[in-house]
């Protein structure tokens, strides 16, 4: 009588946790309902130190857990080490996966080797009307300098470097520069949905105005190039990226969405110029 084996997984999912006890159940529970076997992935949970029940939720349904802080790119780094799978994705809790991600992502690396990392699509739930307009300025973004990739092979984000723990915000950004250097960038069609509940503007601001600190270091990391004016700059942040490859047709039909938008964007823009005016980096 033959003996079976299991394939080894081809992908950890990592999520990074701190006091996410509303959140990670759903999280785990689309996860697990992936169109490929439950063999095919690994799931890691990086918490930094939660003191509500979001370990105790999720150590029945994932693989591993760590405890690693202080900040997400320092526990994506740590889960990324841990990994012993040719491909990670990595998650925040209030994420969850539609079921063909996982199928879609591995099939297009497969398929073109070339390929380094990909992108998701992300849709904004929640509920009321900013929820939609966050949503719907969100679907601008897919595959810009504006977008991160999710999905990477383990090899080439190890020789990247991982994240820069010194950035707060733009570490995606930095991360992504640096992986070009090793392959594609593609979009799969299947998207992830980020559920940020139910809008709060000084929430939303406040979050802003803590990324915006870490702008002035990456700029000059990269020395203020073509590609850093793009990312911060308010031309391509207010105008180019609603209006590029025909997009601006969708401002003219949802009128209402656009001007909400807009108004998002003007007042995110002031918050970045007041913690420019009032943030004092720490000394070195």
């Amino acid at each position: 009588m033959g003996t079976s084996s299991v394939s080894p997984p081809r992908v950890t999912v990592i999520i990074t946790t701190r006091n996410e006890e509303r959140n990670i159940p759903a999280c785990l529970h689309a996860l697990l309902a992936q169109t490929v076997p439950r063999s095919a992935y690994a799931i890691m949970l990086v918490d930094n130190n939660s003191t509500d029940l979001t370990v105790e939720l999720a150590r029945p349904l994932v693989d591993a857990v760590f405890t690693h802080g202080p900040e997400r790119s320092a526990q994506r780094n740590f889960g990324v080490a841990h990994a012993t799978t040719p491909f990670v994705l990595y998650l925040d809790a209030d994420m969850r996966l539609s079921p063909s991600v996982l199928e879609e992502c591995l099939r297009l690396m497969d398929n073109d080797h070339t390929l380094v990392a990909l992108f998701i699509p992300e849709k904004v739930i929640g509920s009321g009307f900013w929820i939609a307009v966050r949503n719907f300025e969100r679907s601008f973004y897919d595959a810009t300098v504006i977008d991160a990739v999710r999905f990477i092979r383990r090899d080439a984000f190890l020789a990247a470097g991982g994240f820069d723990t010194s950035l707060c915000g733009p570490e995606d950004w930095d991360l992504d520069r640096r992986l070009a250097a090793y392959g594609r960038f593609a979009l799969i069609s299947a998207p992830l949905y980020h559920d940020e509940g139910a809008f709060s503007f000084r929430r939303y601001l406040r979050k802003k105005a803590y990324y915006a600190r870490s702008f002035d270091a990456y700029a000059r990391k990269w020395n203020n190039d073509a590609t850093v004016r793009k990312q911060l700059g308010a031309w391509y942040r207010f105008a180019g990226v609603f209006f590029e490859h025909g997009k601006w047709r969708r401002l003219l039909r949802h009128p209402l969405l656009a001007s909400g938008m807009y108004l998002l964007r003007f007042l995110v823009g002031c918050s970045f110029l007041w913690s420019k005016l009032t943030y004092t980096s720490p000394k070195e």
